[in-house]
């Protein structure tokens, strides 16, 4: 069980462990909070961010060296009986026209209720990735790392890529969400504390530049930036170049499949926001062509 954390993506932190690819691996993690807000009259404004999303690990994994890809492949995702949701002053597009709450919503059955109304839980990973080439990244903030890339299809049985950039990669995960819809407008899904099992792989010699997701039955580039237009440049560029390569095309039909068959969709984007917004660009899985 990985249940020591950090506080940014760095590869100056020293690893917690050592892993061979295809080992199976257990996280056990805070919540986004640190566990710190548990009841409704404990609000954000009394919560100091330098312990905002805790992420568990880091994990060495062996041979992983610059220019590979890190594979991890989660199993399960199990998350406690309740978890908070809350508002952040000035973050969001309703700023101005909201409260600073804090909610405490429970867990039973595979549902939490909100006001009366039930919601299904569906746990996904808000922070996941490895460690950049140089500098420090607060976990809350996503790049092409990995990070805080806030995707609510990172759950289980999807299978994430990342850009090894420093000896080890030094993977690391945490920022659990019972519940969270695209966009995550308010700042906040339901946070909560929990376990992720994770099976960490290693693709040798493999050129990425941005985080990949692969789904049952697509597989997206995921993107960020402060400015919109930047984001979907990185994302278009990454996915243009995996169907180049994949698919035997040049540059422009792939951009004709983008139009065509592409979706373009949003994980994070609760602005303003000093944190980028994240979004996912995805095409259909094909039989026999995997974009990696």
């Amino acid at each position: 069980m990985i249940s020591s954390c950090v506080y940014a993506f760095d590869p100056k932190n020293r690893p917690v462990k050592d892993a061979e690819p295809g080992e199976t691996l257990t996280f056990e993690t805070l919540d986004c909070f640190s566990n710190e807000i548990q009841k409704e009259d404990q609000l954000i404004t009394s919560f100091d961010y330098n312990r905002a999303n805790p992420a568990s690990g880091p994990v060495y994994l062996t041979g992983a060296e610059p220019g590979d890809i890190l594979t991890a492949d989660i199993k399960s995702i199990e998350v406690a009986g309740h978890g908070v949701v809350t508002t952040l002053p000035e973050v969001g597009p309703l700023a101005d026209r909201m409260a600073v709450r804090t909610k405490v919503l429970k867990l039973s059955g595979g549902y939490t209720e909100f006001n009366g109304l039930k919601m299904p839980v569906r746990p996904m990973v808000g922070v996941i990735g490895v460690a950049p080439e140089k500098g420090s990244v607060p976990c809350g903030f996503p790049g092409s790392h990995g990070g805080n890339l806030d995707s609510k299809l990172m759950e289980a049985g999807a299978k994430a890529y990342f850009p090894v950039r420093t000896a080890g990669a030094l993977f690391q995960l945490g920022d659990l969400h019972a519940v969270m819809g695209d966009g995550e407008l308010c700042g906040t899904g339901l946070e909560i504390a929990g376990k992720v099992t994770a099976v960490l792989g290693l693709i040798k010699k493999t050129r990425l530049d941005w985080p990949v997701l692969e789904t049952a039955d697509k597989w997206y580039v995921m993107a960020s930036d402060l400015d919109y237009t930047k984001a979907l440049t990185w994302a278009s560029r990454q996915m243009q170049e995996l169907i180049s390569k994949a698919y035997g095309w040049d540059v422009t039909d792939a951009y004709f499949y983008l139009s065509l068959w592409g979706d373009l969709e949003i994980n994070q984007a609760c602005q303003p926001c000093p944190v980028p917004l994240v979004l996912r660009l995805g095409i259909p899985k094909i039989p026999g062509k995997p974009l990696i």
